[in-house]
């Protein structure tokens, strides 16, 4: 199940990297036919917004390529009870995948959340075992399992 999670978070990420990049292509083909038909400041102006949409929209893939390589480091064989990046973990009767924050997919009719180990359930139960309880925001969440 880990390995159908990470694909699917993998070309999740990929699909955002390529819409993002085919809308950087698109401006700097807009920039090019633009140049053609103008002049002055109205252009220079354009131009100017073109760019600064372009450097928004390469953060943006720059943050999924970063995404990417962390879900790329996860070794999705190893096993152990004490929770660390890649573990899917059940708490509360509710699924995590501790990776990176991703939206929610459904694997095998499971709802599983994808939590960064800097967010704040995430930093909470590194390291914690079975049995362990976390807080965050008035909610306990118990650890059922770690796979």
């Amino acid at each position: 199940m880990k390995e159908e999670l990470l694909q699917l978070h993998l070309q999740m990420l990929q699909d955002k990297i390529d819409a993002f990049q085919d809308r950087v292509e698109a401006l700097s083909e807009d920039a090019k036919n633009d140049a053609k038909s103008s002049a002055g400041d109205k252009h220079e102006t354009a131009l100017s917004m073109m760019h600064i949409e372009q450097e928004k929209l390469s953060a943006k893939i720059n943050e999924y390529v970063t995404q990417q390589q962390e879900l790329l480091r996860i070794d999705i064989s190893r096993k152990s009870e004490i929770i660390a990046l890649g573990s899917l973990i059940q708490a509360n009767d509710l699924w995590f995948f501790l990776s990176s924050a991703l939206p929610k997919v459904n694997v095998n009719n499971l709802a599983i959340y994808s939590l960064s180990k800097f967010s704040p359930l995430g930093s909470l139960l590194l390291g914690k075992t079975i049995g362990d309880e976390v807080v965050v925001n008035n909610v306990k969440y118990k650890i059922q399992q770690v796979l």
